[in-house]
């Protein structure tokens, strides 16, 4: 028996990288999952990502391995898609037992997205894929679970939301995955009432296919900072591990909680 076994569960941007993981990780442990993603064969932008897949798309690995899956394809920034996806959620399955907000992301180069300097377009675009998409998630599973008396919610922030980057580039990324953070310790705050748990996870320098080919390829743990006190950058197995611990009963007791993924690493602005 799963521990998720007859629950079912939302992952936003899971069609690869970290989401993937997050979705695949529930679906073993006895979830019917919903895939949610822009589009769900993004994966086919890095080579590393459509080598590391097994099937078509998260859904078809998850239904291959005998899970029971359903994909939507929508912009997360759309408020009135992500509640559509959420009605469509219920309808085939009856309730919504989790939800992990993972979608978002970040644009542009460090250079030119410093706190002044940032375009007005890549911080809308930067801001609705990130703080408007979880805001739009976690608004639109929040009456099912009330209902039900029941859930579990995590939300994606990053180490850039809680340590500014030196040079101060990436600021746009930064200032949402803080207040998502903070967002989620509101969230908590609403939800406890209801029996709804709601943490964040701050992940470092994970390594998913996509950050190695933008690193230049190969793994980089040769050449890993020394700020990480465990000497290794993560794996998505790594980040899905806590995942697992924030939606199952193990985490009964957890709210309003930000949990850094990012092997002790230990900068100061």
């Amino acid at each position: 028996m799963g521990k998720l076994d007859g629950q079912v569960a939302i992952v936003t941007g899971a069609a690869r990288g970290l989401g993937r993981a997050y979705a695949r990780r529930l679906a073993d442990l006895g979830a019917r999952v919903a895939v949610a993603d822009l589009d769900l064969r993004s994966y086919a932008e890095f080579e590393g990502e459509s080598t590391a897949m097994t099937a078509d798309s998260t859904v078809e690995e998850i239904k291959a391995a005998g899970g029971e899956s359903i994909g939507f394809e929508f912009d997360i920034a759309d408020r009135e898609a992500v509640f559509a996806m959420a009605d469509s959620v219920v309808a085939a399955w009856g309730r919504i037992d989790v939800l992990v907000a993972n979608a978002g992301g970040g644009r542009g180069k460090p250079a030119e997205t410093t706190a002044t300097l940032v375009p007005p377009d890549l911080l809308e675009l930067v801001t609705g894929m990130n703080l408007f998409g979880t805001i739009h998630s976690c608004s639109a599973v929040a009456p099912t679970m009330k209902e039900q008396g029941s859930g579990k919610i995590v939300t994606v922030a990053s180490y850039a939301g809680l340590v500014a980057g030196i040079g101060g580039g990436y600021a746009h990324y930064g200032a949402n995955k803080a207040a998502i953070a903070h967002y989620t310790r509101y969230l908590a705050q609403e939800l406890g009432r209801y029996g709804v748990n709601a943490n964040c996870i701050a992940p470092g320098v994970i390594e998913t296919a996509r950050i190695v080919e933008l690193m230049g390829g190969g793994r980089g743990n040769d050449r890993v900072n020394p700020e990480i006190a465990l000497r290794r950058h993560g794996t998505p197995e790594d980040c899905a591990k806590v995942v697992e611990f924030l939606c199952t009963d193990l985490s009964d007791y957890v709210t309003g909680a930000v949990i850094p993924i990012d092997g002790g690493w230990n900068r100061a602005g």
